[in-house]
């Protein structure tokens, strides 16, 4: 069995320049995290390796990016569902929906160890047109550290007009 360690085309990817600048999933911001989040079958996925400045105390992550991870997780989820419910595939041309946060929480279950490749599986429900629900568990490497749940709105048209 191969282990995918990376996603190959996210959705991230293919939002515009001007809503790519997400501390924890934007392409473009030199300092970010770059979460990248693609379709693993029905569910969604997201791979990170935390670096040395991302720990709590020695050898575990700091929590705030746990909170990051999901949060992004989440909303790239969000946006994988409806593009995909729009007919629509990353990597092919179509510009995808940009999701905002309406709510987020985590649940920290055990401590998470830095060194390990973290995997944020998601769960997708639509629950309104413009509002759906992404269930969201974080592993370090086999171990189930966290869990949490976002959920996202559709980024209204007038969001980051100055």
């Amino acid at each position: 069995m191969t282990v995918i360690r990376k996603v190959s085309h996210a959705i991230q990817d293919d939002y515009p320049d001007d809503f790519a600048w997400c501390f924890g999933c934007g392409r473009l911001n030199e300092d970010g995290y770059h979460f990248r989040t693609g379709w693993d079958g029905e569910q969604t996925v997201t791979y990170y390796e935390p670096a040395s400045k991302h720990i709590a105390i020695p050898g575990f992550v700091y929590g705030g990016l746990l909170a990051s991870f999901v949060d992004c997780h989440g909303t790239g989820s969000a946006a994988l569902a409806l593009h995909r419910k729009n007919g629509h595939e990353p990597g092919r041309g179509e510009e995808p929906p940009r999701f905002v946060t309406a709510s987020l929480n985590v649940n920290y279950l055990k401590p998470t160890p830095h060194g390990a490749l973290l995997k944020a599986i998601g769960t997708v429900e639509e629950i309104h047109p413009k509002k759906w629900k992404v269930s969201v568990e974080v592993f370090a490497d086999d171990t189930l550290c966290a869990t949490g749940e976002v959920v996202g709105v559709v980024m209204p048209a007038s969001f980051g007009n100055k």
